[in-house]
């Protein structure tokens, strides 16, 4: 974000505090950086203390950027962080339920940790976040929650079972929350990102690397060619569409899952 435009958005969400969850790193902190570039007071929760955040974000942030760690997929922790969150802040306006991981293995060599551990993550954490906020959001008759999907969770793709299933979960609950509270002032919607240059990916390429005969090269150019653009998307273009349905002027958008892929999902 230029200087220009962080200028030009920097009151607009003045006085809102939101958490981001998974804020470290990746989609989480692009995240991060946007809504702080808006005005608002960000909690970051990641799962361990050695997530090191962006230290231009953190001197430009000052007092509006804190970071608490917590294991998403454990409501006591959930519970114990989102109380440290409130004391510092406030009610939390903005949730946006980022923290992921991914895991790919055959369907037939898919065990029930893996499994378990994918919808833990993905979507148990997204439930026990969105429960630990919601209240809030409630009484104040005004609330905007954002759940990181992904493509997976609006299409199928082979050898990543567990985390297509967590992820059309996370998007099934975002459209049952919409609904349920749409008369509230609590806005619910999904953001599906492709393949996105972040670290998940670069994981996931080490690991098409070692298990077959493809060049880095050669197994980055496969995932990008999923994208009709011909390219990875970057995290900035995922905050963007976060911002924007956090932002004046989104009341009417809920329960929508909302690709950002370049066109590979219509």
């Amino acid at each position: 974000m230029t200087d220009a435009s962080r200028d030009q958005s920097s009151q607009l969400l003045s006085g809102k505090h939101a958490l981001v969850t998974g804020g470290s790193r990746g989609i989480g902190a692009a995240v991060t950086e946007m809504l702080l570039a808006h005005g608002a007071r960000v909690t970051s929760v990641n799962r361990t203390s050695t997530a090191v955040p962006n230290r231009a974000m953190a001197a430009e942030s000052r007092d509006a950027l804190h970071h608490v760690t917590a294991d998403v997929s454990d409501p006591e922790s959930v519970k114990k962080a989102f109380e440290w969150a409130r004391g510092r802040f406030g009610e939390i306006a903005i949730l946006v339920n980022n923290a992921g991981q991914a895991a790919s293995a055959p369907f037939l060599k898919t065990d029930a940790t893996l499994w378990r551990r994918m919808i833990a993550v993905n979507l148990d954490g997204t439930f026990h976040c969105t429960q630990a906020a919601l209240a809030g959001m409630l009484a104040a008759g005004w609330g905007r929650i954002v759940n990181i999907a992904s493509t997976a969770g609006l299409i199928g793709y082979g050898y990543v079972t567990a985390y297509c299933a967590a992820k059309h979960g996370v998007v099934g609950l975002t459209r049952a929350l919409a609904v349920e509270f749409a008369t509230k002032g609590v806005t619910v919607n999904a953001v599906c990102p492709g393949y996105t240059d972040t670290d998940i990916v670069k994981e996931a390429l080490a690991n098409i690397v070692a298990k077959t005969s493809r060049t880095a090269e050669q197994a980055q150019a496969e995932l990008a060619s999923r994208n009709p653009q011909k390219r990875l998307v970057r995290p900035e273009e995922v905050a963007n569409a976060v911002a924007w349905l956090c932002l004046p002027g989104s009341e009417a958008i809920t329960g929508q899952a909302i690709a950002v892929a370049g066109g590979e999902v219509m």
